[in-house]
């Protein structure tokens, strides 16, 4: 079972969101919050395994209680964004404090389900509309840090061009065609990669990659 924690101001999108989740069974929402500070204190004391947050909220809003849940936490658990807003602020935002992963609330309802199915099985992800400008935003920023020397000696020559090809937005099937090795030996690569770097999906290994100059910028 996949207990969620749901993180919104709005009683009416908690309860719509409560319906759609406990419908499924393998969700239950456990707990629920109209504002970010409040957020932090039930994810730490309810220890869900995916954290539904919203953006905009009074009295704390979303992007610095995901930072503070990713961070201050131990061993936190996935936060997928939920928001009405698409700006590229809020995406960033979102990535920089640590989400695992960013929706619209206009989704359909089975996206919604599948997101958190992902979540909780360390996949992270973005909403497909946003996905590829995200990828192009992160690479027009600022010019791209120097790689550090102790960061391309983190990581083997392969699992190097498996994070530089997942940067650039490919999935294992395209990694593998590019590289000529099998989707499994990808993964393989990718989740050893991603112990050594410390993140916890895919999505925060390509924050990591352009936030250390690794990737094409």
């Amino acid at each position: 079972m996949i207990s969620v924690v749901l993180v919104d101001d709005q009683a009416v999108v908690r309860a719509g969101f409560r319906v759609i989740l406990d419908s499924e069974d393998d969700l239950r929402v456990v707990g629920e919050a109209a504002d970010g500070a409040c957020a932090v204190d039930l994810v730490a004391r309810l220890k869900p395994d995916v954290v539904c947050m919203d953006v905009r909220m009074p009295g704390g809003d979303g992007l610095t209680a995901t930072r503070r849940i990713t961070t201050t936490l131990a061993d936190p658990p996935p936060v997928l964004v939920v928001t009405t807003f698409d700006l590229d602020e809020y995406v960033f935002g979102a990535l920089e404090a640590g989400a695992s992963g960013f929706v619209l609330k206009d989704c359909d309802p089975e996206d919604l389900v599948s997101a958190i199915r992902k979540l909780a099985a360390g996949h992270g992800l973005l909403d497909q509309a946003v996905t590829r400008r995200v990828i192009g935003e992160f690479a027009r920023r600022a010019p791209a840090p120097a790689v550090d020397p102790a960061v391309e000696e983190l990581l083997t020559a392969r699992e190097r061009e498996v994070v530089v090809l997942l940067a650039e937005g490919r999935s294992n099937a395209e990694i593998a065609e590019a590289l000529f090795i099998e989707p499994s030996t990808v993964k393989s690569h990718l989740g050893r990669a991603m112990t050594k770097i410390g993140a916890r999906d895919r999505l925060q290994t390509v924050v990591w990659a352009y936030q250390n100059g690794l990737a094409a910028r």
